[in-house]
Parts: C-alpha cells; sequence; structure tokens
C-alpha cells in the first residue's frame, strides 16, 4: 500500500526561514501549502504539483477566515505559522514608540495563535501546530537583556502556546514551539552564527520527529529542550 503523503501548511514562506522549511519539506516529499502576504518570485520559481501559494496576512482576521474556507477541503499533518517581525530590536521598550511595540506583540504573539485557532479542526490525527519561536522568549535564560520587544513578544507566543495546548489538551495533536537557532537572514544579519539550510535541515528533523506526539514542546532546531 502506498504510504499517505504528508501535507503541511507553512504560514510566511515567501522568503527566509519559511521559504526554506517549504523547500525543505517539498524535497522530502511533502505536500506544502505555503502563504505569502504579498506576491514571492521565490514561491514562484519553486511551482510544482506538490506546492500550492496562497495570499493571507496573519494580522488581518478577515484574510485568514478566508484562506481557511479556501482550505477547508483539505488536513494537515503540519501547521507552522512562521511568520513574524523585529521592528526596533535593538532598542530599549522604552525609547520604541508605542504603537511599534504594540504591532510587534500583535503579529509575534496575538495572530499566530488566533491563526491556529481558525485552523485547530484541520490538523490530521498525530499531526503538529507548531510556532516560530526563540530562545530570546525564555524568560528562565534572559541574563543579558536585549531585543527587548521582541523577546517580551515571543515569551508571550510561549505563553499563549500552553494555553492554547492546555485548551485543546485531548485533541490528538501536538503543540510545538521551535528555535531556529540565530540564522544569517534579513532578521537575523551577517553575523548569525549558521545558515538557513542548516536551521531549516534542523527544523525539519525535530518536525518529522514530532508526528504523532500530544502535549507541547519547547526545543531549539538541534531538538534540545529550552527552558521556559
Amino acid at each position: 500500500m502506498t504510504e499517505r503523503r504528508r501535507n503541511a501548511l507553512i504560514v510566511g514562506a515567501s522568503r527566509g526561514l519559511g521559504f526554506g522549511l517549504v523547500e525543505t519539506l517539498l524535497g522530502l516529499g511533502w505536500r506544502v501549502t505555503a502563504t505569502q502576504r504579498k506576491a514571492s518570485p521565490q514561491l514562484a520559481a519553486l511551482a510544482s504539483e506538490a506546492l500550492t501559494v496562497e495570499t493571507a496576512d496573519i494580522d488581518d482576521d478577515d484574510a485568514v477566515c478566508a484562506l481557511r474556507e479556501r482550505l477547508d477541503a483539505q488536513s494537515f499533518d503540519l501547521v507552522f505559522v512562521v511568520a513574524g517581525v523585529a521592528t526596533a530590536i535593538a532598542d530599549p521598550v522604552h525609547e520604541v514608540p508605542r504603537e511599534v511595540a504594540a504591532q510587534v506583540y500583535l503579529t509575534n504573539a496575538v495572530s499566530p495563535v488566533r491563526f491556529a485557532e481558525t485552523f485547530v479542526d484541520r490538523v490530521a490525527t498525530g499531526g503538529t501546530i507548531a510556532f516560530m519561536s526563540s530562545i530570546l522568549g525564555s524568560v528562565a535564560l534572559n541574563e543579558s537583556g536585549g531585543s527587548e520587544t521582541y523577546r517580551a513578544s515571543k515569551a508571550a507566543l510561549n505563553t499563549y502556546a500552553r494555553s492554547f495546548e492546555a485548551r485543546h489538551r485531548g485533541r490528538p495533536f501536538g503543540v510545538l514551539l521551535i528555535h531556529p537557532g540565530w540564522v544569517r537572514t534579513d532578521m537575523g544579519g551577517a553575523d548569525a552564527d549558521i545558515d538557513i539550510a542548516t536551521s531549516v535541515a534542523g527544523m525539519a528533523e525535530v518536525i518529522e520527529g514530532q508526528i504523532g506526539k500530544t502535549g507541547i514542546a519547547y526545543l531549539d532546531y538541534e531538538g534540545q529542550p529550552l527552558a521556559w
């Protein structure tokens, strides 16, 4: 009997880590639906029968609901919300305009969980809902400060994800918060530790290892647990 092809929804895949994950999962034989906020030439160049590209902004509830309607016939082994921002990451919170700090919080913490809630009944038995977190979201490991609004948004995401998992405990899927490493992307900068290929290869291995598990895990791209 032919094994069923796994199906992923990667949210925020127009570039960087999201795009790298799409490439990697396609290479592993997954079928992928990738979302973009605006047209991505990189995604367009990946066109294949295994890839569907959709447009939606996670901060736009109407757009997310419309996406849910368009994908109503599908179930996903992985729903991975990658999208996020790092606006004014170098500035201490008292120097960041309130509206900027609020938008970072909404995009990085509130919108991912709202998206997951919209798609919760589209997750296949044994599947995973994943959120792109960061080691900077660990309160226990914050010994150096810095990246204040970004740190706080990822810590809030971790907290919301734990509440999300508790709210849906008993459903047959797991929740994963993953730290991709310090990666050489537009967000991570040229001095970061690892390249995109290393990060996404590790994350894909972690994701495949989580399939079939329930509960919640907070792991890095090498599969190591992180302190909350």
